[in-house]
């Protein structure tokens, strides 16, 4: 059986894959998920965000909160806030804000991290249509759902700005992020890289070296997505990255793995 992996070099690989431009083909001939996809896979697998409100003590500055959300079905935040925060009083005021999504757990360098501003107007929403996910989601909460002075909100989102790492950045319409779906192996992501790289560091390797292009001394995963992953390859005192792509999309955990044994047998 033969297999075909392709592979693109980039200059450091965060959460996201880096390439420059969103589009439906991947400037390096490596198959990637969309700048839509990736923003909505960071804000399905954030759980915390910074949201900015117009103050209403300081007209015309912005106001920054630490602001637990959920998402629903379309990607748009949902908020549950007391009438006594600040955050609340200038929306009544002004509905205008954003949320900033920080990429989780992030290590080394946070500006080769990927983030994702979402801006629009949060609104009231009745709470039979949003307290199910919330509470999915953060589960505390629950200890507050039945205080008068609570209420949800939700971000009807119009703007969308992603950055996925150094040269890794664009706008995203609204349609184009409505209508992506998170990556189905974002919440495996972490435990697929952790495992990689603790457990079959050498393996790794060999499939880095025989698929990025040239030998490395030291490999590591960076990200995975259904499409592929990337990896920081280290050679001499040159350290890079590069993007692998797999033989065939994996929508699992079981299927990554049985992909990532393919390709150390087509290695050796």
């Amino acid at each position: 059986m033969s297999y075909s992996f392709t592979a693109a070099r980039h200059s450091y690989d965060g959460l996201m894959p880096s390439r420059q431009h969103a589009g439906p083909a991947p400037t390096s001939g490596v198959p990637e998920t969309s700048l839509a996809e990736r923003a909505r896979t960071l804000a399905a697998i954030g759980k915390l965000g910074s949201l900015s409100t117009h103050s209403r003590k300081f007209p015309g500055f912005p106001f920054g909160s630490m602001m637990p959300y959920a998402i629903d079905e379309l990607g748009r935040p949902l908020f549950f806030v007391s009438t006594m925060a600040m955050h609340t009083q200038n929306l009544a005021g002004d509905p205008r804000a954003s949320l900033l999504i920080l990429q989780p757990d992030i290590s080394g360098d946070p500006l080769g991290a990927a983030r994702l501003t979402l801006i629009g107007q949060a609104v009231e929403t009745p709470r039979e249509e949003v307290e199910e996910i919330y509470l999915e989601r953060h589960q505390e909460a629950r200890y507050w759902k039945d205080f008068s002075d609570f209420s949800y909100f939700r971000l009807e989102v119009a703007g969308i700005y992603f950055i996925g790492g150094f040269g890794v950045m664009g706008w995203v319409t609204e349609p184009e992020y409505r209508e992506a779906a998170p990556d189905p192996l974002a919440q495996a992501a972490r435990g697929i890289i952790d495992h990689m790289n603790a457990d079959h560091a050498d393996a790794l390797k060999q499939i880095a070296n025989q698929f990025g292009g040239e030998s490395a001394d030291e490999a590591s995963m960076t990200a995975v997505d259904r499409l592929g992953f990337h990896v920081r390859l280290k050679s001499g005192d040159r350290v890079h990255g590069a993007r692998i792509a797999f033989p065939r999309e994996v929508r699992s955990s079981d299927e990554a793995r049985q992909v990532f044994i393919e390709m150390v047998r087509a290695a050796r």
